[in-house]
């Protein structure tokens, strides 16, 4: 681990804070304390192309193969430090020094590593050593759109004991919208049919980032597709914990940062009430 990182804040995600492979320390403004995080995604190669991704050098791919012993060992080195050690006295703002959870997230699509049941296990062993971490929450940040694999649902199925959850990114409604957010020709319908088996394995929450593309929020035929899509949802049973509405604090890497501005926050605000119309627990993040 460096001698020297930096002190930990909410704008910096830097996956090589203490100069791992695997493991990165995050002060999350979601989580609201130390995220422990998981990048499966070293090689920075992920199969969608959000327009506000923070990863340098993103290009389209999966995860390489996972060096399950090299993971092992650095989760439970960081693990000591944190419990035992001195770290979050050195790095941690004192009003952010509690461990949140452990995210796996990373520089990519995490359920993209052929590992992934695997990894959950190995999580799960290797948190279970130490009392006073041995319930921490485990969130799987995920676009959703490998989900029909089984390694991918036996992991979801693993998590579900292990006090986990998914985040679910669904960014935009309309398909037009999803390939200029999110780079992906994915259907409504197939991430329909995803959340459907998320949920049905593990705890769900959608999580939805807006902002403004060259001074314009997302349209009123964008948020009454989004409004319509969750309706649906909740009306056919699909049971969601509720939603993660949050706008862009770090600034994006990608070709089109420039254009990329936050809402309002009266605007994200209007946003969540309408959400929360519908009888679904919002949690605002601007």
């Amino acid at each position: 681990m460096q001698s020297n990182p930096e002190r930990l804040n909410t704008t910096d995600h830097n996956r090589d804070s203490a100069g791992l492979t695997y493991i990165y320390p995050v002060v999350s403004r979601r989580a609201g304390g130390v995220s422990i995080g998981i990048n499966l995604n070293p090689n920075n190669a992920c199969n969608w192309r959000c327009v506000y991704c923070q990863v340098p050098g993103l290009k389209r791919g999966s995860a390489p193969r996972i060096d399950l012993k090299k993971l092992e060992y650095e989760l439970r080195h960081f693990l000591n430090e944190l419990v035992n050690g001195d770290f979050m006295h050195k790095y941690v703002p004192p009003e952010s020094r509690k461990i949140h959870d452990i995210a796996l997230s990373g520089n990519g699509e995490p359920t993209s590593a052929k590992e992934f049941e695997q990894v959950i296990e190995l999580i799960g062993g290797t948190v279970k050593d130490f009392e006073a971490v041995k319930d921490l929450k485990l969130v799987l940040i995920t676009n959703g759109s490998l989900i029909h694999r089984s390694i991918v649902q036996a992991g979801l199925k693993r998590m579900s004991q292990l006090n986990g959850e998914v985040w679910f990114k669904f960014d935009r409604a309309l398909s037009e919208e999803r390939q200029r957010i999110n780079n992906t020709k994915i259907s409504l319908n197939k991430i329909r049919q995803h959340l459907e088996i998320s949920a049905r394995l593990c705890p769900t929450w959608l999580q939805t980032c807006v902002f403004q593309i060259d001074g314009v929020p997302p349209s009123d035929a964008e948020v009454n597709a989004y409004l319509s899509f969750i309706e649906k949802l909740k009306n056919d049973g699909v049971t969601l914990q509720g939603i993660l509405l949050y706008g862009i604090a770090r600034p994006s890497l990608q070709p089109e940062a420039s254009q990329l501005t936050p809402v309002t926050e009266s605007w994200l605000l209007a946003y969540s009430k309408k959400i929360e119309a519908l009888g679904l627990i919002v949690k605002v993040h601007p």
